[in-house]
Parts: structure tokens; sequence; C-alpha cells
């Protein structure tokens, strides 16, 4: 029997043994991990993994149980479990499963080449990429590399008539390494993750990267307390829109607890702003041809020339809300209830490569690194610890740490002026540089 074959068995259990509706999760998968460090082998790991997730309703009310167990009496007594949980539960109309039926073709998934090529040619690939990060004259120690695969199927089955599958895979090199001078001690690090192993972004460059980064913010200096502008480089930007997608999750905007609640379809930001998440891009890291319920992906604008748009949903939370889900159904695999998430988010880029937008900077800071948690979902405050460069007069001066970067993010989001064009869309959040005209810097 497949696992297709499978799971509408296991729906037609569960409605036998009591449930009134049933959903079925069934996920298999491969993993391989190598790790490397100072050119040796450190760990070697291979796992294969499969189970299933039992969500069912009964009488309005929900239970969920999950198994790694395929045998048949082990199946059995999960969906008893799922059935006894749903009986001690609080009814609520809300609890309705996904009947949309259709199903987004998105190419470029899987890889079957991943698998085919050698166990000696993936370690050569993590020594190499550690070998050639260690050349660089400023690298004085390894943090190790490593090179990591992963394939695995999903199967989604429920008793509305949903009954969908899709294979997928994904493979991924990256680097740390250490410079060190004097005291100090800083680390950098790189890594490409890719659908396909040919699209795997050349080792040289990864190993630059990593080396770059570890050295290029020693001998940092402080600069006084100020306001200036603030360019955020492409690979911080989600520190700042984590923020925004939080507030736009549905569910937190029910319980109000978003400072976008009252927005839709309000300018809440530069025009300049247009964040898209898309399912369905060929290859997208975060594609699939359904979210984590069955619902299919699709491409939808979130924020279009600074307005919102669009909240996003899975089926429960829909339910309450009184409209229809928006496929962000998220799944952390078969032991999870779907939450709320996003599949490949991206900002509509400008006119601008980031070094355009320095020349055009009288004063300010170019943003490398963020500590803290970015915009508020709640209250819409922005806060963190900020590493980067100083720009005087449309050049890079010298690197700063120890920083503090502040504002709410109507002024931040509003202050959006230069949208850069260096984006990175094998990122499953792209976005390219933007310079903010004027933020609180806390220095010296």
């Amino acid at each position: 029997m497949d696992n297709k074959e499978l799971t509408s068995k296991l729906v037609d259990r569960c409605l036998r043994l009591g449930a009134d509706e049933a959903e079925v999760f069934l996920q298999t998968g491969r993993n391989l991990s190598v790790r490397v460090r100072n050119a040796d082998i450190e760990t070697i790991q291979e796992a294969s993994t499969s189970g299933v997730g039992f969500r069912v309703i009964v009488d309005g009310k929900m239970g969920f149980s999950h198994s790694n167990d395929l045998a048949e009496r082990a199946l059995d007594d999960t969906i008893s479990r799922a059935i006894a949980f749903a009986r001690l539960t609080t009814p609520d109309e809300s609890n309705v499963l996904p009947s949309d039926k259709g199903h987004t073709d998105v190419d470029g998934l899987f890889d079957p080449e991943i698998a085919r090529v050698s166990m000696d040619r993936k370690i050569d690939i993590a020594l190499e990429v550690e070998r050639l990060a260690m050349e660089d004259p400023k690298i004085t120690h390894s943090s190790g590399s490593s090179f990591g695969e992963w394939e695995g199927e999903v199967f989604i089955t429920n008793s509305k008539g949903i009954s969908n599958s899709y294979k997928a895979s994904m493979c991924s090199v990256g680097v740390g390494v250490v410079a060190e001078k004097g005291d100090q001690r800083r680390t950098g690090g790189e890594w490409s993750s890719r659908r396909f192993f040919a699209d795997l972004e050349p080792l040289d460059e990864i190993a630059a990267s990593a080396a770059r980064k570890a050295w290029e913010l020693l001998d940092p200096r402080m600069v006084p307390t100020q306001r200036a502008s603030v360019i955020f480089d492409a690979s911080v930007a989600p520190s700042l829109f984590g923020g925004i997608i939080a507030a736009i999750n549905g569910e937190r905007v029910l319980q109000g607890a978003s400072f976008l609640e009252n927005s839709i379809d309000e300018q809440f930001a530069s025009s300049l702003l247009t964040i898209t998440d898309d399912g369905t891009i060929p290859k997208g890291t975060g594609s699939s041809p359904f979210d984590g319920e069955g619902v299919p992906t699709a491409k939808r604008v979130l924020v279009e020339n600074g307005v919102l748009r669009s909240f996003i949903y899975n089926t429960q939370v829909a339910a309450r809300a009184g409209v229809e889900s928006t496929g962000n159904a998220s799944r952390g695999g078969y032991t999870r209830l779907p939450g709320i998430g996003t599949h490949n988010l991206y900002l509509a880029t400008g006119q601008y490569s980031q070094e355009d937008i320095i020349a055009a900077t009288q004063r300010g800071l170019l943003l490398k690194g963020v500590t803290g948690y970015g915009i508020n979902p709640v209250t819409g405050n922005f806060s963190g610890g900020a590493t980067g460069f100083w720009i005087e007069n449309g050049r890079i001066a010298y690197p700063v740490e120890g920083l503090a970067i502040a504002g709410s993010a109507a002024q931040i989001l509003n202050g959006i002026e230069m949208m850069g064009n260096d984006i990175d869309r094998n990122r499953s959040f792209a976005s390219p540089s933007f310079r903010i005209a004027e933020m609180q810097i806390g220095g010296a």
C-alpha cells in the first residue's frame, strides 16, 4: 500500500472509531549532516524518519495525537487517543477542516541528484569550503564547516475530500571562521541553501564572504549619540520586517495583540515598501503546492506601496475571523498542529545599488548586525543593539559597535526613502538594502 492510499484508509478509520471529521498528516524523510573542523571530520549523521499526525473533530471539539510507529495497532491506538483528547476539550465552532481541493503546480521542489552525489564528494565539499576560508591571511581559527541535505515527502488527506502530496529536497553548505587582532576576536559565517545540488553557490564565494564578515569589523570605534540615517544591509532587513509579519498574523490580530489590527487598506509605511508572500516560486526554499493543512499556496501581496492589503490565516483562525484561509498554515512536521506562517517573503526592489545608497548618505550607519527583537508586533516600537560601518560624506569611514538604534514603526517605516536592488531571491525572506531617513542612534 502506498502512503497516499494509507492516509485515505486512516481517515476512514478515524471516522469508524468515532470522529466526525478527520485529517491525516503523514511525513517521511531522510537527513544527512557532515561536520568538519580543522580539516578533520567531526561527525557524519544520517537518519530516516516517518510519522503520522491525526487531527480529529468530535461534536465540535478538536483532538490531536501523533506516532512514529506505522504498525496497524500503533495507528489505532494513536487515533483512539486523538478522539479521547477531543472529548476532553471545549467545543469551538471554528474547529473546522479545509475543503479546498485545489492544487498549485510548483516546479523545482525535488532534486534526485542530491542522493546520487557520493559521500566522498559531500565530505570533500565541507573540507574544501573550510580550506578556502582559512586561506585568508586575516583568519586565525575555524569554527567548522558543514554539508547537509534533506529529502522528504508529505501526504495530507482529510474527510472533506482533500488528498494531496508532494516530494521536496534541500541541500546546504556553510562555514564559520574567526579573525583575531590583539584582544579582539570576531566571528564570521556564510552558507548557501538550495533545492538543487547544482544550484549551490561556488565554494570560494561562500568562503570569501565568511572570512570578510569575520575581519571587516575589527578595530571598531564609537560614535556620539545622535540622530542620523540608517542603511539596513540586505542581510539584516528581516530583523526589522519580522515584526511586521508577526503583526499581520491573523491570530494575533484577533487577540488584539497587533499594532496593525485596524490598518487594512490603510497607508502605514513608505510607498517604497511592497511585501509579497509567494509559495509558488520555482525552486523556492519556502515553496510548496499546498500549505500545512492542504490548502493551495498562492502569490499574495501583503503590503502594496505602503498600504496593508492582507492578514494571513490558516483555516481555523480564518473561521474565527469570518474569512477564507490565505493558504498560510505552517506545520513543523507530523508532531505539530497547524500554525500560521509565510512561504517565500520578498520586498520589491528599487533602483539603487548599496554603493549608490552609501554615496547619497552624508552621515549615517550602514547596519550589518542587530541584536534584540526588532519591531515589537504589539506596540510597534523598535530597538536593538547595532554593529556596522559609519558613513561620512558618502563613504564608509570605519567600523562601529556597541550602538543602539530605536524608533517607532510609524517613524521608521515611513522614513524609508531609498530602496536597493541587491536582493537574493534564493532566501525565504529576501530583501534589498534600504535607507531610513533618520533614526535615534545611541552611542558614546
